[in-house]
């Protein structure tokens, strides 16, 4: 929920044109209802790879001037995970305008995040055609933001999960089943992320994730953390004392003996219990998506349609990725 900048005015265009996946219906509890076993799901963070995408490579045009880089890495990243993590179930997740119950804890709730770049958004209806073109299904669903949706997806399922994304809030998903895709640095393949390796990146482990960031506070969602509590300090914390919200009589008076901690918690009650309202996954599906298996299913890539957007936008190098045989049309010119 909080690496990329501002999505409200794009989401919120989007939600006032969409059908199914912006009903309003209320949330369905299915503890015991799962699709069948069988291959891993892959839950892709839309959002935030699309901005990593565009912030990639700068000042990439086709040749009639349309900006096209946040486009040519998403099919880079499409023919990658294809290739290398071919699920027949699975969906790109993305935010869906403002969420009201985040909003009412915090009305400044990530209200210091500059609007969508231009030039992405003159690019967000072909990213999504071509998401589209590879079987992957686009979902999105009023008062939910993406992480909310792919945690509902993640504790609902019995397969295995596979989350792409570079947000740090949905290691609180990671267990033995889900595990997250991280795109590698280096600019190849993706970095498994299991428990083990969110305990090395973070120092907790996956279900103190909320109340580690919590704790921290976050600047580019405009949430405020506990004035002289840093990382560290959260991890020292919460490895003793176990989740925040225990550390707290119910009428605000610290429980917990937190020594030289003390001081810097008194009367924090209030803002830590917030913060918790704010980092923590809404994980309970809406009913529009009650019917798991066929709303995760993804169809074969359109190998044709792909082949023909990207000779469109000249993206000749990536026609030589396509695994089969459609009729190439000819591309005006070639990037990379």
């Amino acid at each position: 929920m909080n690496d990329t900048p501002d999505l409200f005015e794009w989401a919120e265009q989007q939600s006032a044109g969409t059908t199914a996946s912006q009903d309003t219906s209320p949330a369905v509890s299915r503890e015991n209802e799962c699709v069948p076993q069988g291959s891993p799901v892959v839950l892709v963070d839309a959002f935030s790879q699309i901005f990593r995408a565009f912030y990639a490579i700068r000042q990439l045009n086709n040749h009639r001037g349309e900006p096209v880089n946040a486009l040519y890495i998403m099919t880079k990243l499409l023919l990658q995970l294809n290739r290398d993590f071919p699920a027949d179930k699975g969906a790109f997740l993305f935010d869906c305008g403002k969420v009201e119950f985040r909003l009412k804890l915090l009305p400044e709730y990530k209200a210091n995040r500059p609007p969508m770049p231009e030039p992405l958004k003159q690019q967000m209806p072909a990213v999504e055609e071509m998401a589209a073109a590879f079987g992957w299904p686009l979902l999105r669903a009023e008062n939910y933001e993406a992480d909310d949706l792919i945690g509902g997806f993640a504790n609902t399922l019995s397969e295995r999960v596979f989350i792409v994304t570079g947000d740090k809030d949905l290691s609180s998903l990671v267990d033995e089943r889900v595990h997250l895709l991280k795109p590698a640095r280096s600019g190849g393949g993706f970095v498994e992320c299991g428990p083990e390796e969110v305990v090395r990146d973070f120092g907790v482990v996956p279900e103190l994730i909320p109340d580690y960031l919590a704790l921290l506070g976050d600047s580019v969602d405009n949430i405020e953390g506990v004035p002289g509590i840093g990382a560290k300090s959260a991890v020292e914390l919460l490895n003793t004392h176990g989740s925040a919200e225990r550390w707290y009589q119910e009428d605000g008076t610290l429980r917990i003996a937190a020594g030289k901690f003390s001081a810097k918690l008194e009367g924090r009650h209030s803002l830590i219990c917030r913060n918790l309202g704010l980092t923590r996954l809404k994980c309970d599906l809406p009913e529009q998506f009650a019917d798991l298996k066929n709303v995760l299913s993804k169809k074969a890539p359109d190998w044709q349609k792909i082949a023909n957007m990207c000779a469109d936008n000249d993206f000749k190098s990536l026609l030589r990725e396509i695994p089969a045989e459609p009729e190439l049309p000819k591309a005006e010119g070639e990037l990379f």
